[in-house]
Order: C-alpha cells, then structure tokens, then sequence
C-alpha cells in the first residue's frame, strides 16, 4: 500500500512562513491527486488544496487562497504546502492525503502548526 509521512510543522510567529513536505513510501505511486487537510482543536478536518498528481493543476480553499501554494515532485513522491502570511486560525494538525479516482484514500499521520500572535 501507500504510507504517507508529512514533516516541517512547527512554532512561528503571526506572518511568518512554514513549508510543509508530505513523502509517500515505496518505488511505485498510483495516487491520481493529493493534497492538505488540516484540524483544529473542536473543528471537523478542514479541508486545505489539491493537486493533480500528473497535470499539476491545483485547487485551494478560500480560506487560503492567496497565502497557501500546493505544489509537487513526481520524481521523489513527494508532496508540498508553502504557507506565507500564517495566521493565528491557521494553527492545526496538517494531514497529507492521496486519492484514487473521486476517493481519499490513504493518509498521514499529521504535522502540527502553531502560530502565535
């Protein structure tokens, strides 16, 4: 199957950036998209951006529109969220994701972002 380890959550100040790194396991990847959730404590799993694993083609959230760029490298299997101008509401636990056809299927085990104001 496909494991999913996403890395580069941290402490950063209101304003700040982080660039978060999501690696999926093994020689062979059937994934057709991946992309970003995120939970905040009391909050249901927020969805974050997508990307077309082929095409590239992304789509994010309005929450983030602006400020969050999904981006990948086919040739490492590896998947990326540059956040530029945090906010405090963007504090979460960010969970890596890929699916198969219209289906999430596989998931991370989660990185933690903290932004203090």
């Amino acid at each position: 199957q496909v494991t999913l380890v996403e890395s580069g959550g941290g402490l950063v100040q209101a304003g700040g950036s982080l660039r978060l790194s999501c690696a999926a396991s093994g020689r062979a990847f059937s994934s057709d998209f991946m992309g970003w959730f995120r939970q905040a404590p009391g909050k249901e799993r927020e969805f974050v951006a997508r990307i077309n694993w082929s095409a590239g083609t992304t789509y994010n959230a309005d929450s983030v529109k602006g400020r969050f760029t999904i981006s990948r490298d086919n040739a490492k299997n590896t998947m990326y969220l540059q956040m530029n101008s945090l906010k405090a509401e963007d504090a979460a636990v960010y969970y890596c994701a890929a699916g198969v056809r219209i289906t999430w299927k596989y998931w991370g085990q989660g990185t933690q972002v903290t932004v203090s104001s």
